[in-house]
């Protein structure tokens, strides 16, 4: 049995930013963070990254029986490096994520890896959030609560995920549950690195401006950010999440700007975004500590402090690995599915009452 106990567990992310997959180990029971392990990273080449562009907005009833086997073997690349796991955590790809609308999808079958690999794997974590009236995302946070825990904080704090899309993650670590009513507060805050990598590989060929250079070259268009804050999304109370492409008109905003400046616009829409996302926190929080690749950003990070006016961070700061977050982040919460835990509450996606997702899915052998 696989309730009740610590366990080893490995997570995987591939995220909307399709840079490749990260996988990374902690012991865990759910509740608390007993240790790190190992973690890897398997990046996609180019011919799998526009496989994976081009299926980007479909959903199931579509064909994406490639993406989906692309998916299973890079997964199963990566996640074959480890040894020992008692379970895995498979995200999947999100491909479409409307939850007032079709619902979400992400592919990859985590039943198929379970075979492959000989270990349980809980995946499929976003539908049962959505189909009871959640917004299926962000599921990172009651994982952020445990980080809070771990590091001993007592005031509020918001970590702040820089992927595909941002999210961000208001925790009061004075509450014993992170489904505690108040303990946590999160939603998507808006665009992040996925208009800037796009721009990159249209106009330069490029996976991402590299350390932001190239934003560090070009002028905002206020303009362009005046409109783009124009946006519904900004107006809808939180919990509310995002599709990877929701923000067309910032897009369309910046066609015809030179690169450089076009770059600093959509790195300042997402420094923007998230100024506009404190508002709504139920108190300032002592500081941001950033995870994912905006956090290398030093143009992002520069603009985050300039218009957030709290301390921004690297979450290294507190003592752990950003690149690895969101593997944890799916590590912890198979356990907490394997141990009969809720992923996912009122506050973190807008579900009615705190819901586990995911399915779990045992080797036949």
């Amino acid at each position: 049995m696989l309730k009740d106990r610590k366990l080893r567990v490995v997570g995987a992310m591939s995220g909307t930013s399709l840079d490749g997959v990260d996988a990374a180990e902690i012991v865990t029971d759910g509740h608390r963070i007993f240790s790190f392990g190992d973690s890897a990273f398997l990046p996609y080449d180019a011919a799998q990254r526009a496989v994976l562009r081009d299926a980007l907005g479909k959903w199931h009833d579509e064909d994406v029986a490639e993406v989906s086997e692309l998916i299973e073997t890079v997964h199963a690349q990566v996640l074959s490096r480890f040894t020992g796991a008692e379970l895995i955590g498979f995200h999947g790809q999100t491909l479409a994520h409307a939850p007032q609308g079709r619902g979400t999808h992400q592919a990859g079958d985590g039943a198929v890896l379970a075979e492959v690999l000989g270990a349980p794997v809980v995946w499929d974590f976003r539908s049962a959030d959505v189909q009871m009236g959640g917004e299926g995302a962000p599921l990172a946070p009651f994982y952020h609560f445990a980080l809070a825990q771990r590091m001993g904080a007592t005031a509020p704090l918001a970590i702040l995920n820089l992927g595909g899309v941002g999210n961000v993650t208001w925790i009061d670590p004075s509450l014993p549950h992170p489904h505690s009513d108040g303990a946590l507060l999160a939603f998507d805050t808006g665009p992040a690195n996925a208009p800037i990598n796009d721009l990159m590989q249209a106009r330069r060929g490029s996976d991402c401006d590299t350390d932001g250079a190239l934003a560090a070259a070009g002028r905002v268009d206020q303009g362009a950010i005046d409109g783009f804050l124009q946006h519904p999304y900004f107006f809808r109370m939180p919990p509310k999440s995002l599709d990877r492409d929701a923000f067309t008109g910032l897009v369309e905003a910046v066609e015809e700007l030179p690169d450089a400046d076009a770059a600093a616009t959509l790195t300042m829409a997402c420094a923007a975004s998230v100024a506009q996302g404190l508002q709504a926190c139920p108190a300032p929080p002592a500081r941001i500590l950033v995870t994912g690749g905006g956090r290398k950003n030093p143009t992002l990070m520069t603009m985050l402090a300039q218009v957030c006016t709290v301390p921004v961070a690297p979450i290294e700061e507190a003592g752990f690995d950003g690149d690895m977050l969101e593997a944890q982040a799916f590590a912890f919460l198979a356990a907490r599915v394997a141990n009969g835990l809720p992923t996912s509450a009122p506050g973190t996606t807008g579900v009615g009452a705190p819901v586990g997702g995911g399915t779990l899915s045992r080797p036949s052998g």
